[in-house]
């Protein structure tokens, strides 16, 4: 697919960022069609998780690279110029590729880039068309405003962790970034529509969020559980607050999922576990029931399911329509056919070098497919070429 065919063909978006939010949004406009351009900062050799692994890809003669899995996870399809932005002659190369740029996003520190005349106000009186982005860990305002964010601490201080994790066991975290990766899809959105606003009008903006009014942003229906109904919700491990059964349970050879979203699911679940007289009962009849008398419930069911094989239960529930699945590792995940489907594996090739294997974007255009044009940079590798050309973000 040629690069003029993406949806964001011909955008231009300066990537100040690094770690995760930041070139996770960027990635994804870069996959949209977007072109990017990696400011990295030569002092340290560029963004932080090149160097945060094993595993790293390989060069053609088996040695590491400075590509680390991390950070070919959030990438590719951009460039990567060496720019020391603490010196003069690194601050007008930015103005200058700022003037040629429709998006600017960076995530340093709060007025950070300020004593460089890089922030927004600065580039904006002469640029005023500009869509600015700035992500910080507690964002712009606030008594917090100062303090270093993290997706760990984004997690601990939005709650999030003290609804993981098994009951009786300590606060948890998810088991990748989340935080990190929701701030960059909360910031993808508000870029795209201040450019929709910015088409329309010419009038650029300013688009400040915070790793911790993402994270909880999508506390979702736990946090309004909370805020209804003033109680601080449980941990309950895989279990839902608001559904029952909804969960992982236990089989005679393994684990399912389970997710019971009504009662006549429910009758049909109870169907196939040999259990006709669950939905008869008052306290399991309806879902506000079953919540209220969950122990008792979970007492009946568990046992059933433990004494039937995982595929028995599979192939029961899905006879009769209720949701259920495996619980599965991720060499399970990347083997399935559905996988293979859905092209959410891709492997890009590298001249004289092993292809990099990498995750898939879901979108799924039926006009502007997306594209998978350039590999993550190494470090640099695009400086001379950016910072020489009349037009550099053509590619």
């Amino acid at each position: 697919m040629a690069a003029s065919e993406g949806p964001l063909s011909g955008v231009k978006v300066l990537d100040l960022s690094r770690i995760l939010a930041g070139p996770t949004c960027t990635q994804l406009l870069g996959d949209l069609g977007a072109r990017v351009l990696k400011i990295e900062n030569p002092a340290t050799g560029g963004d932080d998780t090149r160097s945060w692994g094993p595993p790293f890809a390989r060069d053609a003669d088996g040695a590491d690279t400075d590509l680390s899995a991390y950070f070919l996870s959030s990438n590719r399809n951009k460039r990567s110029v060496a720019v020391d932005i603490a010196a003069p002659e690194g601050q007008a190369a930015i103005r200058r590729l700022a003037s040629h740029a429709d998006i600017v996003i960076e995530n340093f520190k709060p007025g950070g880039l300020a004593q460089y005349g890089l922030d927004y106000d600065s580039l904006a009186e002469a640029l005023p068309g500009l869509v600015y982005c700035s992500i910080s860990g507690f964002g712009q305002t606030g008594p917090n405003r100062d303090k270093p964010g993290y997706d760990l601490m984004a997690q601990g201080f939005g709650g999030i962790m003290s609804l993981t994790g098994a009951p009786e066991g300590p606060p948890m975290k998810v088991g990748v970034g989340i935080a990190d990766v929701m701030c960059g899809m909360y910031a993808t959105v508000g870029i795209l529509a201040a450019l929709r606003h910015r088409d329309r009008t010419g009038q650029g903006q300013r688009i400040e969020l915070a790793l911790v009014d993402t994270q909880i942003a999508w506390l979702i229906n736990e946090g309004v559980n909370y805020l209804t109904s003033g109680a601080p919700p449980e941990r309950r491990g895989n279990a839902h607050p608001n559904i029952v059964p909804y969960d992982t349970l236990a089989t005679a050879d393994g684990h399912v999922v389970i997710a019971v979203g009504n009662d006549a699911q429910f009758a049909r679940f109870c169907q196939v576990l040999d259990l006709p007289d669950l939905p008869r009962d008052p306290r399991f009849a309806t879902n506000p029931a079953r919540l209220e008398h969950r122990a008792a419930l979970m007492r009946r069911i568990e046992p059933a399911l433990a004494a039937r094989p995982t595929a028995v239960v599979m192939s029961g529930l899905e006879a009769v329509k209720v949701p259920v699945g495996p619980v599965q590792t991720l060499d399970q995940v990347f083997a399935s056919p559905q996988v293979a489907a859905r092209e959410m594996q891709i492997d890009m090739g590298r001249e004289g070098a092993d292809p990099l294997r990498l995750i898939g974007n879901p979108l799924k255009f039926s006009a502007t497919p997306v594209s998978y044009r350039r590999t993550p940079p190494h470090f640099g590798a695009d400086t001379e070429t950016v910072l020489n050309a009349d037009d550099p973000f053509a590619e």
